[in-house]
């Protein structure tokens, strides 16, 4: 089995999230800005998008995602995301952790609903095989699983903006665990750094 590796955008301030995210919203007002790094500059969700990550962006995600070989996200991501206009977009099956289980997507679009984080867990890890289990977000999911104990690595990618208000990473998170930094890479528009968690 691989690793468990939770990876999210957040600002300095440690938001993941503008305020008033969600379906209608996306990322909130203003938390656009912690996606540049992966549209490859500023973007709108008024004037769209082109997915155009490059540079050293580009290289730390490829690294990052080569080895997953499932994923799972929550049912806020899944949501504010559009479900990714209906098909996954992230290599291997994504598992949607969620309690409304009832309007699973055809099996075609590549996303799975469980309910349940132990059951989530135990489906991509063996879907995964040797691979890796990839952990999107949003920020209840990594910390439910940064507090079961099942995380390997956490991955953050701090974009250069202080947004003063939204969802927090960390908020009501209270346990007390020591981190290793095993890499950092840096662009205009996000620090990234993979944390490998200390036990």
């Amino acid at each position: 089995m691989g690793k468990v590796i939770a990876s999210i955008s957040m600002s300095v301030d440690g938001f993941v999230t503008g305020p008033d995210d969600g379906p209608a919203h996306g990322l909130g007002k203003g938390g656009e800005r912690l996606h540049y790094w992966v549209m490859g500059g500023p973007w709108t969700y008024d004037g769209g998008h082109d997915f155009a990550m490059h540079g050293p962006d580009k290289e730390f995600y490829d690294e990052l995602v080569a080895g997953f070989g499932a994923g799972i996200v929550g049912r806020g991501m899944y949501d504010a995301a559009g479900a990714w206009g209906g098909r996954n977009p992230f290599p291997g099956p994504l598992f949607v952790l969620t309690h409304r289980t009832g309007d699973q997507p055809a099996p075609e679009a590549g996303f799975t609903f469980v309910s349940g984080l132990e059951s989530t867990l135990a489906q991509a890890c063996e879907k995964a095989g040797d691979g890796d289990v990839g952990i999107g977000g949003g920020a209840d999911v990594i910390r439910q699983v940064l507090a079961a104990g099942r995380l390997d690595e956490l991955v953050l990618s701090t974009a250069p903006v202080i947004l003063g208000a939204g969802k927090r990473l960390f908020a009501g998170f209270d346990r007390d665990i020591d981190l290793e930094v095993v890499k950092v890479v840096s662009s205009p528009y996000a620090t990234h750094v993979r944390y490998a968690i200390r036990r």
